[in-house]
């Protein structure tokens, strides 16, 4: 499940507006490769809409079935806003629906062996196949 959060207002290309939805999985813990503490987060994307800002607004709290999850991109350039610290990244977290989750892993295939003992030497002596 994911929720969203917030909205942002964004322009096309054209330079006429539209809305962004910003969207929250859930919590997650993960561990410091510095300290090895863990730490809480959630990992968050956004996703175009076609919403006024009224419609936006009233939709923060609702809850959608999903998961934000890593996709590799292009390398580009990000600033740590707290930092200062600019790193390249070659990943975005991007919303995807559980459907598109499951359809895009691979299948596990079981393989049910029996063996035939028919095939076995009987006697304890090694014999060639012809």
């Amino acid at each position: 499940m994911v929720r969203i959060i917030g909205y942002k207002e964004r322009n096309k290309e054209d330079g006429t507006a539209f809305f962004v939805l910003e969207l929250q999985g859930g919590i997650e813990m993960v561990k410091s490769k510095e300290t090895g503490n863990f730490y809480a987060t959630a990992k968050k994307a956004y996703i175009p809409s076609t919403f006024t800002e009224e419609v936006c607004s009233a939709l923060i709290g609702t809850e959608m079935d999903g998961r934000i999850i890593k996709e590799t991109c292009e390398d580009f350039t990000y600033t740590i806003k707290e930092t200062g610290e600019e790193v390249t990244l070659n990943h975005r977290w991007v919303y995807t629906t559980d459907e598109v989750v499951k359809q895009k892993a691979p299948v596990k295939q079981e393989h049910n062996v029996i063996a035939n003992a028919n095939v076995f030497s009987q006697n304890g002596i090694l014999e060639h196949a012809e």
